[in-house]
């Protein structure tokens, strides 16, 4: 198996969407077709700090890592939250989860950015498997209210 990471590129949209709309599947979610749209051309777009890592498995996209980072008020820098981070069903078990989170430290790394963090939900234990091999859960709750 030939694995490589590397940044998503106009050419793989077709293959992020498929990956995208297993990821909505999985956590039951509907947006509305013009969000998936508007996240693409944000992926896409050069002074975005949206941005997307893609695992590719002999020549086939099978995951992804979807991050940006932003200025922080508890290090003299910025820190990297990923966002969102899906690999295929069939591609899962392979450590394609792990391997883009390990891209993403060192790309976190080489741009002096001073952390990485995401959110998972509580109950979601495959992802916490992997989650667990980086770092324990620093036992903060997420609130979200919608506008």
């Amino acid at each position: 198996m030939s694995v490589t990471i590397r940044d998503a590129a106009p050419a793989d949209e077709a293959a992020w969407r498929g990956l995208w709309s297993g990821f909505l599947d999985f956590y039951g979610v509907a947006l509305d077709p013009a969000v998936t749209d508007r996240t693409w051309a944000r992926l896409m777009d050069p002074a975005s700090p949206l941005k997307a890592r893609l695992a590719v498995v002999d020549g086939a996209v099978q995951g992804f890592a979807i991050h940006q980072h932003h200025p922080s008020t508890w290090v003299m820098g910025e820190d990297c939250y990923m966002e969102d981070l899906f690999v295929a069903p069939s591609a899962r078990g392979k450590g394609l989860g792990a391997a883009l989170i390990e891209d993403l430290i060192e790309l976190a790394r080489a741009k002096g950015w001073h952390r990485l963090y995401w959110h998972t939900d509580h109950d979601n234990a495959d992802a916490r498997r992997v989650y667990d091999r980086f770092v324990q859960a620093d036992g903060a709750i997420r609130y979200r209210m919608r506008l």
